[in-house]
């Protein structure tokens, strides 16, 4: 019931912030909308640049062989393996990974493990490259090289974790 009233009261405490401050919000605002264009812009070609990745990393059906030949390892450490092309293409594609999850859903059902295992690697989960353009297409930082494996390595271990927590429970 209090979730109703926590934008009204959100809105409130800003807009007192803003009197208390001597700010004025509408000029704050506007002046935000128009940095936050002003990325949009800026980030417009890395999105791109991932989102033909993704397209071509799935119709090439490279997705596919991939989870093939990793399956294997997948399976070693617990994780089923029609979770594969999951754990690939999740840390790519947010969108890509609910579409999975629905197939995975009809197919097995949703109160199947694997169905919630695989939801459980989604929700704790994250897309990697694209976090990872957003954010570093606006920072000085631009030695991805630790950054982009240390980040696989989490989302890996979430994955595997994810699925031993819903063997546990």
């Amino acid at each position: 019931m209090i979730s109703i009233y926590i934008i009204p009261i959100l809105i409130f405490v800003l807009l007192a912030a803003a009197g208390i401050k001597k700010n004025k919000p509408y000029n704050s605002f506007v002046t935000g909308a128009k940095q936050s264009i002003e990325l949009v812009f800026d980030i417009f070609a890395y999105i791109v640049a991932v989102f033909v990745f993704i397209e071509i990393f799935d119709a090439s059906g490279l997705a596919d062989l991939l989870s093939k030949v990793l399956a294997p390892v997948f399976k070693f450490f617990g994780v089923p393996s029609e979770l594969t092309k999951l754990a690939l293409l999740k840390p790519f594609s947010g969108s890509g990974g609910l579409a999975l999850l629905q197939d995975i859903f009809d197919k097995y059902g949703v109160d199947s493990y694997v169905a919630r295992c695989a939801s459980v690697i989604l929700a704790s989960s994250d897309t990697v490259f694209y976090v990872s353009t957003v954010y570093f297409s606006k920072t000085s930082v631009k030695k991805l090289g630790i950054a982009i494996p240390i980040a696989l390595f989490a989302t890996f271990l979430s994955i595997i974790l994810s699925c031993l927590f819903c063997r546990i429970i």
